[in-house]
C-alpha cells in the first residue's frame, strides 16, 4: 500500500493506528436470513426468561462427528510457566453422534450416544425423553432447524405425543440454544484433550463427564432481554451496511441461468 501511494510504511502505519484500522485482523460473522426471525427469537426467548408454569424446557440438540482421536506422543505434564502440550498430529478411530437435552430448571443434562444422527435416532432419543419425565407434564423442547428435526415421521410422532411442544430457533442461532453452551463444557474438559483408541472409550469419557456434571449439575441462567438483543442488531446495522456495499448479499445468492 505505502508502494502504491507513494508514501513510507511509517506513514501507512500512523493512519492506521489514528483510524484504529486492523487489516492484519478479521472476525467472523452471520447474519441470520429467517424470514421469521424476530417471531422466533421472541418465542425462545420468552421460554427463557418465563417459563411456563408446571412444564419443563429442555433445550434439545446433537453433537454430530465427536471424533475418537489418538495423539502419536503424549502430552509432557503440567509444570510451573508450562501449560499442557499435544502433538500436531493424530489418528483417527471413528466418530460418534451425542444427542443431550439440557433442563433449564436444574441444568441436568440426558444424553445418549449413537453411531448415527437421522431421525430414527432422534426418534430413539424422544422416546428416552418420554420415558424419562413421566406423566402428562409439558415439555418445551428448543430446537434448531436440522432436517431430522423436521421429517414426517418425527412429526407425526410428535402428533400423537401432544405434551412435547416443539420451539424452532431462528436459523443461524445456535447461541440461542443453550445446551450448545453445555457442548462447549464437554469438549473443553473431556474431549478435546484427551487420547482414545477407539470409539467405545470416547463414548465412556462422554458418559463419565456426563455423571459426573449431573452429580453437581450447574444450569444456565439465560439474562438478555429481547428488547436488548433487538437494540443490539439494530445498532449494530450490519445487515443495512451489507445492503449498501452490495445489494441482496445477505439474501441467499442463486446461480445465473444461461439465455
Amino acid at each position: 500500500m505505502a508502494k502504491a501511494q507513494g508514501v513510507s510504511k511509517n506513514t501507512v502505519n500512523r493512519l492506521w493506528q489514528l483510524h484504529n484500522l486492523k487489516p492484519h485482523l478479521s472476525r467472523t460473522f452471520k447474519l441470520s436470513r429467517d424470514s421469521k426471525f424476530v417471531e422466533k427469537l421472541t418465542d425462545v426467548v420468552g421460554l427463557y426468561l418465563n417459563p411456563p408454569q408446571k412444564a419443563l424446557v429442555l433445550c434439545v440438540d446433537e453433537k454430530s462427528q465427536i471424533q475418537a482421536l489418538d495423539w502419536t506422543q503424549p502430552g509432557l505434564p503440567l509444570k510451573k510457566g508450562r501449560c499442557g502440550t499435544i502433538t500436531h498430529d493424530y489418528k483417527r478411530h471413528g466418530t460418534t453422534t451425542l444427542f443431550a437435552t439440557l433442563s433449564l430448571l436444574d441444568g441436568k443434562v440426558i444424553g445418549q450416544c449413537q453411531a448415527r444422527h437421522r431421525h430414527q435416532e432422534f426418534l430413539k432419543f424422544l422416546r428416552r425423553l418420554d420415558r424419562e419425565f413421566p406423566g402428562e407434564q409439558q415439555l418445551h423442547l428448543v430446537l434448531d432447524n436440522y432436517g431430522t428435526h423436521k421429517t414426517p415421521q418425527v412429526q407425526a410422532w410428535l402428533r400423537t405425543h401432544r405434551r412435547f411442544v416443539p420451539h424452532f430457533i431462528p436459523t443461524s442461532s445456535s447461541w440461542l440454544n443453550l445446551v450448545g453452551r453445555w457442548f462447549g463444557e464437554l469438549t473443553e474438559k473431556a474431549s478435546r484433550r484427551g487420547a482414545f483408541v477407539s470409539v467405545p472409550e470416547l463414548v465412556q469419557a462422554i458418559e463419565t463427564f456426563l455423571a459426573a456434571w449431573n452429580a453437581n449439575p450447574q444450569p444456565f441462567v439465560w439474562t438478555a432481554k429481547l428488547e436488548d438483543i433487538l437494540r443490539k442488531i439494530e445498532r449494530a446495522r450490519a445487515r443495512a451496511k451489507l445492503e449498501t456495499i452490495q445489494s441482496g448479499c445477505t439474501q441467499p445468492r442463486r446461480q445465473k441461468r444461461e439465455v
